[in-house]
């Protein structure tokens, strides 16, 4: 008999063990569950263990948890959370022998993804490999110590690589898990789920985490004024000169400060901006190919093909037949 019970919906698992943190088996629940189109569910959430039972949490409560590897076999998805009890993938670079086991009855096409330090999970079963991740920043270096073919991103919110996903801290988590929405069933229903859960609706995955810095100067000047009006302005040309100006600074010096307060340069935010606004626009209405380019700041529709082929994969008319009405 099927763990998942309503067909035709995208089915996730959330591989838990003991140690864990309820808060990351609360994110994928509450953002793949609450997405909806059409008043329709669009995923299938499940939460599984090694073997079914009572799991332990770092908190005074305990999860019972009713499916095993079984729900693995099923999933279209498989999210591997944290966990605060150390087993021999946080001290000794492999996976113990009930983990392994579980992991194994994984579909090969499968999505994986894993929140914070759960990443350890799939470095020690091979899955990382060769590939891009990240993990908790305070992680970084232990993992880094047991896991040297993995090619580590310890400052970047998630990554992307192919059919396996990684996340840093437990707020990424919900970046992670928004972003796969996105990819599959586009911006406005991922954008949804974001209000409803009152987080962002967008994090770069390139965007650093919150890793401890020296404090900026007192009385330093913030760069918000420059991004809502770049934000009203995203069919323009717009220069980093220009921004600048908004704020009254260099163009270093707003650069300086940009980038210490969101996490990324002015350029790649803005590119990141038109995107959005170009995704929102082949969902949202019928305008040709270069009038979205237009509305979106690129100039032309060659220009937002080529952005739209790099950052994710598909064509913008393909990305329409996909995600429009």
């Amino acid at each position: 008999m099927s763990v998942f019970r309503h067909p035709g919906r995208h089915r996730v698992a959330v591989l838990v063990r003991h140690g864990l943190l309820p808060v990351e088996l609360g994110i994928p629940h509450r953002v793949f569950g609450s997405a909806k189109s059409g008043g329709e569910h669009l995923y299938e959430v499940v939460t599984c263990a090694p073997e079914p039972g009572e799991i332990r949490t770092d908190a005074d409560v305990t999860v019972n948890v009713k499916h095993g590897p079984e729900a693995l076999a099923e999933a279209d998805t498989v999210v591997v959370p944290s966990a605060h009890e150390s087993d021999e993938s946080w001290t000794a670079g492999r996976l113990p022998a009930d983990v392994a086991a579980a992991l194994e009855c994984i579909r090969p096409d499968a999505r994986i993804a894993s929140i914070c330090t759960g990443s350890f999970v799939l470095a020690a079963a091979g899955l990382l490999d060769g590939r891009m991740a990240t993990t908790h920043w305070d992680a970084s270096e232990r993992f880094r110590r047991l896991y040297p073919r993995v090619r580590l991103e310890p400052e970047v919110l998630y990554t992307e690589d192919g059919r396996v996903l990684t996340s840093a801290g437990v707020a990424s988590g919900f970046d992670l898990c928004l972003h796969m929405t996105r990819l599959d069933f586009g911006v406005a229903v991922a954008n949804r789920v974001a209000r409803r859960s009152v987080v962002p609706p967008h994090r770069d995955g390139g965007q650093a985490q919150y890793i401890e810095r020296p404090v900026p100067e007192a009385g330093s000047a913030a760069t918000g004024r420059a991004r809502e009006w770049a934000l009203a302005r995203l069919h323009e040309p717009l220069t980093l000169r220009q921004l600048a100006q908004c704020e009254a600074m260099s163009v270093r010096t707003f650069t300086r400060r940009f980038r210490e307060e969101v996490g990324t340069s002015p350029q790649r935010w803005l590119l990141h901006q038109r995107l959005e606004r170009a995704r929102h626009l082949l969902e949202r209405s019928d305008e040709p190919i270069d009038r979205v380019a237009a509305g979106a700041g690129f100039g032309s529709a060659s220009s937002l093909r080529l952005h739209f082929q790099a950052s994710l994969g598909v064509t913008p008319s393909a990305y329409r037949r996909t995600f429009a009405g």
